[in-house]
This record gives structure tokens, sequence and C-alpha cells, in this order.
């Protein structure tokens, strides 16, 4: 499953040549989150983990505090909660969450990523069967056999744990239990994390030949830079 990180990993890669973008996404995403519920992280936990992957992005703090602030003060603006599901090339398979004020607009932009770029819009269901929802926590400075312990100590339950390089290590695990799990960290001494997502990871990832590797990846990347587009999960193993 280590593997899997590799896709996360190549997006958190690039943010440096989108952090424009990157940053704006995470406003509307932490408005949206704070919303919903109560703006403080402590008693909700939608905001919660937003903020904690705000943080392995660098956000800056005024970002944050500007999006919280715009929902305290009663912004009437609303944004819908969207997932499309499609087929690249050679049947690849992509998931794509969206947060839009407009959602025709966002469907007409993601239909015309797909299909201008070898792949085509599926209906509900088509592809999500084939990813789990799946928190994904990773650290630097303990290894495998710590990092065990910790957790067994602290009775939290995961799916994989993954050393990635030396002293670099990469937790799978429930939904449920991202908190749990990063709070085991915490108890541990750990401040910061790699990585800290609320991801669907495919079941089986595809290799693609380098033609269809090369349209795959133009077409993540135009469905990534589209404004309403919050996230892109797919199952192709993009390699170094």
């Amino acid at each position: 499953m280590g593997r899997k990180w590799n896709n996360i990993k190549e997006k958190k890669a690039s943010k440096d040549a989108n952090t424009s973008r990157i940053y704006a996404k995470f406003g509307r995403e932490i408005y949206v989150a704070a919303k919903q519920g109560e703006p403080d992280p402590e008693s909700n936990q939608a905001l919660k983990v937003v903020l904690e992957r705000a943080k392995t992005y660098s956000v800056p703090k005024n970002i944050i505090d500007r999006a919280i602030e715009k929902a305290k003060g009663g912004s009437e603006e609303t944004y819908d909660e969207l997932r499309y599901e499609g087929f690249g090339p050679n049947g690849s398979m992509v998931i794509v969450d969206a947060l839009t004020n407009n959602v025709n607009r966002t469907a007409s932009d993601v239909r015309a990523a797909f299909g201008k770029n070898g792949g085509n819009m599926g209906v509900s269901g088509s592809v999500s069967y084939m990813f789990d929802a799946t928190a994904v926590i990773g650290v630097e400075g303990k290894n495998e056999e710590e990092v065990l312990e910790l957790l067994m100590e602290a009775d939290v339950d995961v799916r994989d744990i993954i050393a990635e390089e030396e002293d670099s290590v990469v937790v799978y695990a429930e939904p449920d239990q991202f908190h749990a799990v990063q709070e085991a960290f915490k108890q541990a001494g750990v401040t910061e994390f790699t990585v800290a997502e609320l991801t669907m990871l495919a079941q089986n990832d595809v290799t693609l030949p380098e033609d269809a590797k090369a349209q795959f990846e133009k077409m993540i990347d135009v469905l990534e830079d589209l404004e309403d587009v919050r996230q892109v999960y797919h199952n192709v193993d993009l390699g170094e």
C-alpha cells in the first residue's frame, strides 16, 4: 500500500508552483467547514481535519483566520459539495470532489477536462466502489517499530504502517481513526506531520504506457487547476 502515498506526495511536491491557487482553495474549504458547525476546531471535527491538512501545505495563518472570520461574520455565501466520477485513458479511474457556488459551471468544466484529455464522465458509483476512504498520516523522526508500539499503547487500530525512508513513516487507517492516530503521535512528542489527509485510495493501482500516462497527467493537471475542484483521486501509479 505504501506506493499509494506517491500520488499525495506528487501533489504536495508541486505546490510551490501553485501556492496562490492552493491557498485560495483551502480558504474556501475552511470557510465551508467553519460555516457548517462551530467555527472552533475543538468542537468542529470537519474544521479540525481541514486545518490539519492546511498545516501540511503551509497555508499562511492570515488566510486561515480570514476564512474563519468570514464564517463567524455570518456570510451568506453558500457552496455545494459535489463528487464526480470518470475514466481516463486506458480505463484509468478518477474521482473529483468539488466545492462550488455554481453547479452548472462546475459540471461543465469537469466534463470538459475529461473529454478534452482522453477521458469521459461516468455515473455516480461507477468508480468509487474501487476506492476506499482512508486516513493517511505521515511523520518523520520515527521508525516503523516505534510507530507500531506507540499506536498499540494508545489502543489505536490502523490498516497499515509503511516505512517510506529512514525515520519516515506513513500510517493508513479508517477515517474515524484520523484524530486518534494524530493524538497518539502528539502524546509521543510529534508536533508536525508530513501528511494529514482524509483521502480516497484505489484498491488497485494501474500502470499506463508512456503516451497514455502523459495524457492522463495532463488531464489531472487540468482538473486540479479548476477553481471549484477541491481534491482529485485516481488509481494510476505515476512512479517517480
